[in-house]
Parts: C-alpha cells; structure tokens; sequence
C-alpha cells in the first residue's frame, strides 16, 4: 500500500471508538470481507479468529483484515475490549499489504493517528476526508514499517535502531550548527562509527551524502537569515564560515538557483 496515494483510499462506514458490551461478540459471517478492516484493541482481553486460525488479543493487538477473509471474536465480559475498527477499500490494486496480524509495543503514535483518524468525523470539520486520507496512509506506513522490523533478530533490532538514532542525532547536530566547519572524521567519531562506515550509513538512512547535507544545510541557514534576519550577504556568508563570499554566492545559486542578492 505504500505507492497508492491517499487520493486511492476508498474511505467507509462505520468506523469508531467503542467500549464493547459485555455480551458482545462477533460471529463468523456467512459471506466473507469485502474490503478491508483495520481493528485495533485498546484495553481488555478477547480472542480474534482469521480463517480459522485464533489469536488472543489485548492492548496493542492489531488487525488488517483483507477482502475475503472470514473473520470471528469474543471477549472476556469482565474485561471488555475497547476497539477501533476503520472499513476502507482502494481504487488501485495494492502491492504492498501489511501482514493481518501484529502485536504493538510502542503504541503512542499509533493510537493519536486512529483518535485523529475517528474525531475528523465526530463533528462536519473542514476538508475531513482529505486529512482522513492522508491519516490511513500515515497508518499502513506505520504497520508496513513494523512488519519490517519484526523480521529483524532482537539483536539485529536493537542494532539497527541504535545505528539510526545515533546518525540522526549527527544529523541533527549539523543542522544546528551550520556555521561550523564540520569533518566527516569528527562526525563519525561523535557517532562512534569508523569514518567509512559513518559515511555510507549516513547517506543510506539521510538519502544523500555527508558533504551534501552539511552544505544544503548551510544554503537552508543562509535563505533563512537573508530572508529574515535582515542580514547581508557579506554578514551572511561571514556568519556560515564561508571566508569567499564569491564561492558563497556560486554554491548558493547551484543550491537553490537563485543569487543571495535575489532573495534578500
């Protein structure tokens, strides 16, 4: 699902938030889905049936449901299941689909993109099914990207996620600092990679090289302060550590196409 545009998501009621009653439960049908469903458990304690195999649920559990499945449930009445369930379809033939089943561990953005998702229609709001859109997108996004991970070793997640934190952190670092004149050896020693390394992380997980970033992010920091600073262009290039204000004015218009003088 992550090459459709939102535009191809087929939005359909019901959806909502609710605290289920102490009887419920909810029987195999006769006829199987007919589009998708996507099921999120907030609280309690039940069981989900999909094609005959059965899951226990509780806080986390989260379910895409696919045209075609034959899908059952129960829960436990002392405890009952609060859930969210959203029906949508798609214009397009999906290629990527989120698996049916997963647990959720860290479930804070999650469960604000569902509430957003459910408030946008609680009340007529403005351009609701536009936003709706780009929130169901946000959420296969979310449930692709966990699939991916679960496919990793523990080893091999804690890994992966200590590498990434570790090159945003650099990356950050150089964006609050622009004027510095950064060495891609001393950034690598902050991130504790060897330099090679660093660098080939760096523009697999950022999308372009070290040297790159570090100068778009001086070019970033020069429109701002020629735009809103009221600085000029000597003032400027002197503040970003540029010491050629002719090599300044060349590599800025390379970036942006634009001479500094234009955008003051």
């Amino acid at each position: 699902m992550l090459h459709l545009t939102p535009d191809a998501y087929l939005l359909l009621p019901p959806f909502a938030k609710i605290v289920c009653e102490p009887n419920w439960k909810w029987q195999r049908r006769e006829k199987p889905m007919a589009n998708f469903d996507l099921f999120y458990v907030w609280s309690g304690e039940g069981e989900v049936e999909v094609g005959g195999i059965h899951y226990p649920v509780g806080k986390g559990s989260c379910f895409l449901f696919r045209p075609g499945d034959y899908t059952s449930a129960t829960h436990n009445p002392q405890k009952p299941l609060v859930l969210t369930y959203i029906h949508f379809d798609t214009a397009e033939e999906p290629v990527l689909v989120p698996e049916r089943y997963r647990q959720l561990l860290d479930t804070v953005d999650f469960e604000y993109m569902l509430s957003r998702y459910v408030r946008l229609f609680l009340v007529k709001t403005y351009a609701a099914e536009i936003e709706a859109r780009l929130v169901l997108k946000q959420l296969m996004i979310h449930l692709l990207r966990e699939d991916r991970a679960t496919k990793q070793t523990p080893v091999e997640k804690k890994a992966s996620n200590q590498l990434t934190e570790a090159i945003h952190e650099v990356a950050n670092y150089v964006r609050q600092n622009p004027g510095i004149a950064h060495r891609v050896e001393d950034l690598a020693m902050r991130a504790q990679l060897s330099p090679r390394y660093f660098s080939m992380k760096f523009k697999e997980l950022i999308g372009m090289s070290v040297q790159t970033y570090m100068i778009s992010t001086r070019i970033d920091r020069a429109q701002h302060l020629l735009m809103h600073a009221g600085m000029n262009v000597t003032e400027v290039a002197d503040a970003l550590g540029y010491r050629d204000i002719f090599f300044f004015s060349r590599q800025f218009k390379q970036y942006t196409g634009r001479s500094p003088s234009e955008i003051r």
